[in-house]
């Protein structure tokens, strides 16, 4: 049986989002998925929808959305629906909404130098599946500082500074460039590579990704026990935010 996967694409055209959704649609596909495409933030009003899924693939920057969005987004990953994306389009992709910041498991804050730096990225767990094989590789793109969740499994690593700043006068970090997380019975997965189409499609973050994307799809289970509300949603603990 086929397993269901939706991307949804928009935002900020400098990240040329409908061209890597089309390189990720393609990439699924060629691993027996279903794939529906949107451009629409709506679709994510429909809960029993994104229940009825095995993968989520947001592609989406410096957007605004609904907070019901959210919740519904939450909840299908909270029941093992897995969460899996890159660079802007994931971890910024709504700078006002800190219950998406805390599922994705961080926030983009900088990237020094801008667009054509070149730095990098280190494989720093190689005994996980996905990055198996894989060894450390050069990268000239934007350099992503990220605000992270410490609960997240860094896979690889990118260190800091290589552009000067205000930010190098502090010692050398190195910074989560791939890592996973859980939420609830979900699979989330992060690559922060992925400024524009050619990137997406280097072979190591091609790899990367499509790993990711298998990795997350199989938190897909039925649950049961799940604490809910009194309304009847699924708990999540964060009632401060909502």
């Amino acid at each position: 049986m086929k397993k269901s996967a939706l991307i949804v694409w928009g935002g900020w055209d400098g990240h040329e989002p409908e061209q890597i959704s089309q390189i990720f649609k393609n990439m699924l596909e060629e691993e027996n998925f279903n794939v529906e495409v949107s451009s629409s933030l709506d679709v994510y009003a429909d809960a029993e929808k994104l229940q009825s899924l095995d993968l989520i693939v947001p592609h989406w920057t410096m957007g605004e959305i609904p907070k019901k969005y959210v919740l519904n987004i939450s909840e299908a990953v909270i029941n093992g629906v897995g969460l899996a994306g890159c660079h802007g389009g994931m971890c910024d992709s709504f700078r006002n909404n800190v219950d998406w910041q805390f599922m994705t498991g961080g926030n983009w804050v900088a990237h020094p130098g801008n667009d054509g730096v070149e730095y990098m990225v280190n494989m720093k767990n190689t005994t996980n599946p996905l990055l198996e094989g894989l060894s450390d590789f050069k990268v000239v793109s934007e350099q992503y500082y990220l605000h992270v969740d410490p609960a997240v499994e860094v896979l690889a690593t990118t260190r800091f500074p290589v552009v000067d700043g205000p930010h190098a006068t502090n010692k050398p970090v190195d910074m989560p460039v791939v890592w996973t997380k859980h939420w609830g019975h979900g699979h989330v997965f992060y690559n922060s590579l992925g400024h524009k189409a050619n990137i997406v499609a280097m072979p190591e973050v091609s790899l990367i990704m499509r790993r990711g994307f298998l990795w997350a799809a199989e938190g897909k289970k039925r649950t049961t026990g799940l604490a809910t509300s009194t309304n009847g949603r699924f708990y999540t603990g964060m009632g401060d935010s909502q």
